[in-house]
């Protein structure tokens, strides 16, 4: 809940704890210990107050307050005592017992009238709101407040705007407002539609009622939560650290059916909430993350401070981003719920997910168990040997950030990579970057780049004429700066001409922009990952991490026998080749995996600096079929079985070239990679 303070108003929050039975202690304060946190006020300049034993000293005895407590946790689950609404009403509360005026009560029961709505005749709370959304499922963002007649009049809007006014008169202050509360509290035409829906969302709760519903979900909750806290790893530590029951002292506190959750590795460490959300989204399974809009109860359950919490920001951490840890703790959960719908099979389905994807394992390498990089006897050797059997079998250049690249036998390199290898990108009307992620449509844009011509050729389905571009004239129209993904880049422009072209091949409008400089990154230098350096010569392209990506055809080999018998019941046999990965280099002759355990390599002339392995995303479950854009949950899938390491899915290695200067003019030689060339590896 919210709340915004106006005039000499303050507000004083409290963690509320039950510390013995209450079917021994009826009606009793003792039920509860109370800590307080600091008084929340705005316009100290203007309050005529007294600050005394850490409350704020009553102006007169005619305030009101409002005490307001939610009767389920949105975050943890757990269920609060609906007694604290007599107790606060007749002033037993030791938390408001001091604070002199008339005591009003809100129950926030958005997420308890799912399976408990509160009695209002045992607990006659003043106003109570509740969540049709959380209740039926359907439709998002409609929900009520219930009102006591006695309190109607309290509630004053300090606007008015269709609908909710008797008559106004424009030129001077005068109106009147309508009598009705629903009507006053009213701003403009309701949405009627979904609110004729909820219609059959009670239909459906009469016919199955409320306790059957209560009884169902609790029952599933209650033997997830109790499988998940037996779950152990090999070493017999705690895989699951469950929040709201497992760190109460009450014996059989009472819990909604909502798990909140975080996972640690058998070493201790925790998995990031995105790498479960990955994970279980592969699986098929709907869950959610973060903090759920509940920062006190994030803060709490995770012990997380205010100074943890601004140096989180600081580090860059905002909600909905995917820094789920920083300094090595979590900064969000993981959260499930039952409803109605829910069945057993689901319950057991979930637990074989946490199972199967985060319970240790026996380690072994091209195995089929869990990669485990820190297990890896790397040789330190830098010999190479004097023939290789490795051998550079294609090379591919993607002129624009997630269009279609085309295939070369010999390309030039230059201090950002591959000669205009992702240089150019197309930026939203929002301002954000557009990808094969958010607009499948750059799929079907085809790109090739004429050195002899100089000129960058585009085409797509959805226009006659190809699009052409010059690459070494300056034909665009402004300058500016764009944030990519964290890395600040200088960009140029094009004409309405070129955007439009752009705008009706992917159906949305938007920019198409070159990258003219980019502010510098570091790079790691002669091999070693844990020494980082500046170079001062690279311009980076649009890439994400690396320069280049490259893969062995005999890694995608393996995954296609895993991806072959993992098949069951008949279906086709799924097979994926390399361009699915978008490398721009594939080489044949390693062992499978070999790949990454290289630090360096060189091609011809050319040298690479590994970057480690490329983390993947679930653009690589993308591909064409009859020209559509289909969507699986394949190789991710299967790569997730086997590939992960510490929250990452890796595939293939990330490399930066190591441009050579001549030493007397001080300019880039520029060197070629061929198709065919042999691949000398270090590792």
């Amino acid at each position: 809940m919210y709340f915004y303070l106006r005039g000499n108003s303050s507000s004083e929050t409290f963690d509320i704890e039950e510390v013995v039975d209450p079917s021994n202690n009826q009606g009793s304060d003792s039920l509860f210990k109370i800590s307080k946190h600091s008084n929340q006020r705005r316009g100290d300049d203007v309050l005529l107050h007294t600050h005394q034993n850490g409350s704020l000293t009553a102006i007169s005895g005619s305030n009101l307050n409002l005490f307001a407590f939610p009767s389920e946790c949105n975050f943890s689950g757990r269920k609060f005592n609906l007694s604290l609404v007599k107790l606060v009403k007749e002033g037993k509360f030791i938390g408001t017992s001091q604070q002199q005026g008339r005591w009003m009560v809100l129950i926030d029961a958005a997420k308890g009238c799912t399976t408990e709505p509160p009695n209002l005749t045992v607990y006659p709370a003043d106003f109570v709101v509740c969540s049709f959304y959380k209740i039926f499922g359907y439709p998002t963002g409609l929900g009520a407040l219930i009102v006591k007649n006695e309190a109607a009049g309290l509630l004053n809007k300090t606007y008015f705007s269709g609908g909710t006014v008797a008559a106004s008169i424009a030129d001077i202050d005068f109106v009147q407002k309508r009598k009705s509360i629903e009507n006053v509290l009213e701003d403009g035409t309701i949405s009627f539609l979904s609110i004729s829906s909820l219609r059959y969302g009670f239909k459906i709760i009469d016919m199955l009622t409320i306790s059957a519903i209560a009884r169902h979900t609790a029952s599933l909750a209650t033997y997830v939560r109790k499988k998940m806290m037996d779950l152990k790893h090999s070493n017999e530590k705690n895989v699951c650290i469950v929040y709201g029951q497992q760190a109460s002292k009450v014996k059989d506190l009472k819990m909604g059916p909502t798990i909140t959750f975080n996972l640690k590795r058998e070493d201790g460490t925790w998995f990031g909430y995105r790498e479960v959300e990955k994970l279980a989204s592969l699986s098929g399974i709907h869950l959610r993350t973060g903090c759920f809009c509940n920062p006190g109860a994030c803060a709490k359950y995770l012990g997380l401070s205010h100074s943890d919490l601004v140096s989180n920001f600081e580090a860059g951490h905002v909600c909905w981003d995917d820094n789920d840890i920083i300094n090595g703790r979590p900064t969000g959960a993981v959260r499930i719920s039952f409803g109605y719908m829910s069945t057993y099979e689901d319950a057991e389905e979930f637990l074989k997910f946490l199972q199967s994807s985060f319970v240790s394992k026996a380690v072994g390498l091209n195995n089929g168990y869990m990669m485990n990089m820190d297990t890896l006897n790397l040789v330190d050797d830098w010999s190479q040997q004097a023939i290789s059997d490795i051998r550079l079998k294609s090379i591919t250049i993607y002129p624009v950030k997630s269009c279609q690249g085309f295939s070369v036998q010999g390309w030039p390199l230059t201090t950002g990579g591959l000669k205009y290898d992702r240089e150019w990108l197309l930026q939203g009307s929002g301002g954000e970057i557009l990808t094969q992620k958010k607009v499948p449509e750059l799929s079907s844009i085809r790109t090739l780049i004429d050195l002899e011509l100089g000129k960058l050729f585009l085409e797509s389905p959805k226009h006659k004429d190809k699009l052409q571009i010059s690459v070494l004239e300056n034909l665009t129209h402004l300058r500016a700066e764009v944030d990519v993904y964290g890395q600040r880049y200088e960009v140029q422009t094009y004409g309405d001409k070129v955007n439009s072209w752009f705008s009706d091949a992917i159906g949305r409008p938007c920019t198409f922009m070159r990258c003219s400089s980019s502010k510098y990154r570091s790079c790691t230098i002669n091999g070693r990952r844990d020494r980082l350096c500046r170079d001062t010569r690279s311009k980076l392209s649009f890439v994400n991490e690396g320069q280049l990506l490259l893969v062995s055809e005999e890694s995608i080999s393996d995954l296609n026998s895993r991806l072959s018998s993992g098949n069951v019941n008949g279906k086709q046999r799924m097979f994926v080749d390399a361009m699915r990965f978008r490398p721009n280099i594939v080489v044949s002759g390693s062992a499978s995996y070999d790949e990454d355990n290289w630090k360096r390599l060189n091609i011809g002339e050319a040298y690479f600096t590994s970057m480690g392995g490329c983390n993947r995303c679930q653009m690589i479950n993308l591909y064409q079929s009859s020209g559509q854009v289909i969507k699986s949950k394949e190789p991710l899938a299967t790569l997730a079985s086997y590939r992960r390491q510490k929250g990452k899915i890796l595939f293939g290695i990330l490399l930066n070239y190591e441009d050579s200067m001549d030493e007397e003019d001080d300019t880039v030689i520029e060197r070629w990679i061929k198709v065919g060339q042999e691949v000398y590896p270090s590792t």
